[in-house]
């Protein structure tokens, strides 16, 4: 996943790529796993066991660049979550010419 920050000078690159990365999993969990459910008005998922956040091993490479600046630095932080699902259904779209209108989104619903 290709990414751009534009938050002013960037004072710690490792640091906003590190907030960058987390924030692409995020997404990608949220976009491809993330559902609450209710079972008799109670939410069934109480932790991160029963809530699925992408593995690692399931992350894709993540470039990060950013944009020159001669602006002040500012805070980095949930930026990157928000995009991460309409880019996938996007990239989605952009393959196989079907459009993605729920999350997360799941093999079946691309039928």
């Amino acid at each position: 996943m290709v990414t751009a920050a534009d938050c002013g000078i960037v004072v710690n690159p490792l640091g906003l790529a590190g907030q960058v990365e987390s924030g692409v999993a995020w997404g990608l969990s949220l976009a491809l796993g993330g559902e609450v459910t209710y079972e008799n008005g109670a939410i069934q998922q109480s932790n991160y066991r029963d809530y699925a956040v992408l593995r690692y091993r399931d992350m894709p490479e993540v470039e990060v660049h950013t944009v020159d600046s001669d602006r002040p630095p500012s805070g980095f932080g949930e930026q990157p979550v928000p995009p991460v699902a309409p880019a996938v259904a996007n990239a989605i779209f952009a393959a196989t010419g079907k459009r993605v209108r729920r999350l997360p989104i799941r093999p079946a619903d691309l039928a």
